[in-house]
């Protein structure tokens, strides 16, 4: 059962959360209009489209990914401003465990972390879907892949030469099959090769096909045939964004299949499927330090608090974007370079909790 301190600070928690949440993405959305609005007109994307379709779900992604660190920096905040009008004395003092105390804390931040967690999985994927396809459609450069090269399910080798968004298809596109000794038993090449968007379904223009069958094998040539392949255009000329536009069990589709061909994506889509729950959790770390800094009164007010709790950030983002870089570049296990931020910020957080004011 809630006592009246857990409903003061939770509200005190939750209403200063989510007023430095409508703060801040107000003057995101506001540099980001002024940064893009010029491309904008000349793309003549509906007022409807931008609103609904981009700045809706703009909203919604950076909110959700920044939402750690507003937690944060709200803690501080509030908890700062609880010290210096002398709030936190009788606390301090009724005779009670800190740990009583910071329950209505723990309390607020789990509640953030659920809603982190299931909008991270299930429902910022598919938000992504509309504000990516507005980029791609109003604002984004072309995507262009050259000398493409990929294994496929089914022992196949897939390979093209060019393709980009503006075209119809891909160029000089190629399919070989090959059997379990590792002998090519299919080749196929076309000039053009046009995906049906969304679907599986392939038009081949001006293509030649051998099939090698003992005892004797099989050419033909044709200028149009249509047929199916398993596998998508959208997954061979892939942005590596894509995939923040996957749910949860989406992502965990396309790695297994990346992992398949060979794709030097495969560590940014586990780096992108490991974040979604690191970064939540870090709210209870976060949310302990922000006590920690905050609860004692300081002579120069809430400032330095603010100041303490901004170097945190920076550490902490930094140290994010370190090991991010050591698991792309130096092979360091993805689990691990996504967990250690939080695992040696969870020491911190021990330390300072340790000696903060009783």
């Amino acid at each position: 059962m809630l006592s009246i301190l857990d409903k003061y600070i939770i509200k005190k928690f939750l209403s200063t959360f989510f007023f430095m949440l409508g703060i801040i993405m107000l003057f995101a959305m506001v540099f980001d209009i002024s940064d893009k609005l010029s491309e904008f007109i000349s793309n003549q994307a509906p007022i409807s489209a931008i609103l609904f379709d981009y700045y809706l779900t703009f909203l919604l992604f950076y909110g959700n990914m920044f939402s750690s660190m507003i937690i944060f920096i709200s803690v501080i905040w509030f908890t700062a401003k609880l010290a210096q009008d002398t709030e936190i004395v009788p606390m301090w003092f009724s005779g009670k465990p800190i740990t009583r105390f910071i329950r209505p804390y723990m309390l607020g931040a789990t509640v953030l972390t659920v809603i982190s967690l299931v909008l991270n999985h299930f429902v910022v994927p598919r938000a992504n879907k509309l504000r990516l396809g507005f980029e791609e459609k109003y604002y984004r450069d072309v995507n262009q892949v050259e000398d493409y090269h990929a294994d496929y399910p089914g022992n196949q080798t897939v390979f093209f030469s060019n393709y980009a968004t503006t075209q119809e298809g891909i160029n000089d596109f190629t399919v070989q099959r090959w059997n379990d000794s590792n002998k090519i038993v299919y080749f196929l090449k076309a000039k053009l090769a046009i995906n049906k968007p969304g679907t599986f379904n392939w038009r081949l223009v001006d293509y030649y096909e051998k099939s090698i069958l003992f005892p004797k094998g099989k050419i033909k040539h044709g200028q149009k045939k249509d047929t199916v392949f398993n596998f998508k255009l959208d997954e061979m000329a892939q942005r590596e964004n894509l995939a923040e536009t996957k749910t949860y069990s989406e992502l965990n589709s396309m790695i297994e299949r990346e992992k398949i061909k060979g794709s030097s994506l495969v560590p940014f889509y586990e780096i992108e499927l490991h974040q979604r729950t690191s970064y939540p959790f870090a709210t209870y770390i976060l949310t302990l330090i922000g006590v920690s800094v905050s609860s004692k009164k300081k002579r120069g007010g809430i400032g330095i608090n603010i100041a303490i709790g901004l170097a945190f950030v920076f550490v902490y983002i930094f140290a994010m974007k370190m090991m991010t870089v050591a698991s792309l570049n130096v092979g360091l296990p993805v689990l691990i370079a996504v967990w250690i931020p939080n695992l040696l910020f969870s020491f911190v957080a021990f330390f300072l909790y340790r000696f903060a004011q009783k």
